[in-house]
């Protein structure tokens, strides 16, 4: 039985535990970061003005974003199903919890929380090619929610992009996807020889399987964000061409 999750941010209800779950996650990941994520992100955690003292209050996060960008939060108990994760993100909201895990579970939990919903994703809301790759893609997945292949196509796309991308900045091999910002075990191998990398590839990934339960083994690198954004026509073309493979 899933526990009963928040479904509204009242942050006066954030216990001790809480504000100390938050600053030994940030501080935590941070100290790994500080050299290997992409300096977007770290502008970007300056601009919605995350610091490890203070969890994140989402009105005022919501008032930092919609000047930048137009974008802003929805708090979700859980995760969305496919319909409503899209139809948000069209709308420019970003689905996040707003509960915290444990300190029994920092290194691992099944379902995401707020750790990983807000520290790992919200900060480059700030980016506007970023947000616009984003809304990109959710527009095209509203146009084919109905179809599980195309669904299935496009979530490899998120998957190897926003939760799990690398970018090439300045030569150098930088995180920027929230899966591995907001993980210290995924942070420690990303970068390393035991995984491969591959060039940012449309048909590519489409062809790639990935686990959800485990570290990844293939990643995925843009050169910019703004190489994302123009990937979304082609994105939908070969979408199109992959679904009449199977028709």
């Amino acid at each position: 039985m899933k526990t009963k999750r928040p479904t509204t941010q009242v942050y006066s209800n954030y216990t001790a535990q809480d504000f100390l779950v938050w600053k030994t996650l940030f501080n935590r990941q941070m100290e790994i970061l500080s050299s290997i994520v992409s300096t977007e992100y770290l502008k970007a955690l300056g601009i919605v003005k995350f610091t490890s003292d203070k969890i994140p209050d989402f009105a005022e996060v919501n008032k930092l974003l919609n000047p930048i960008t137009g974008w802003g939060l929805e708090v979700v108990p859980n995760i969305s199903p496919q319909k409503e994760f899209f139809e948000f993100l069209s709308q420019k909201k970003f689905t996040a919890t707003c509960w915290l895990r444990s300190m029994e579970q920092l290194d691992y939990l099944e379902e995401p929380d707020m750790f990983h919903d807000v520290f790992a994703h919200v900060p480059l809301l700030s980016n506007d090619a970023y947000v616009g790759f984003f809304k990109g893609i959710s527009d095209i997945a509203l146009k084919y929610i109905d179809n599980p292949r195309a669904i299935e196509l496009l979530g490899k796309i998120y998957w190897f992009t926003i939760e799990f991308g690398l970018i090439n900045e300045n030569n150098q091999l930088k995180i920027y996807g929230a899966g591995i910002i907001s993980s210290k075990g995924e942070t420690k191998c990303c970068l390393s020889n035991e995984v491969v990398h591959h060039l940012f590839d449309v048909q590519a990934i489409f062809n790639t399987d990935f686990r959800t339960d485990i570290l990844q083994e293939n990643y995925f690198i843009i050169n910019s964000f703004e190489q994302l954004y123009n990937s979304l026509p082609e994105i939908e073309i070969l979408l199109g061409k992959n679904l009449e493979l199977v028709s």
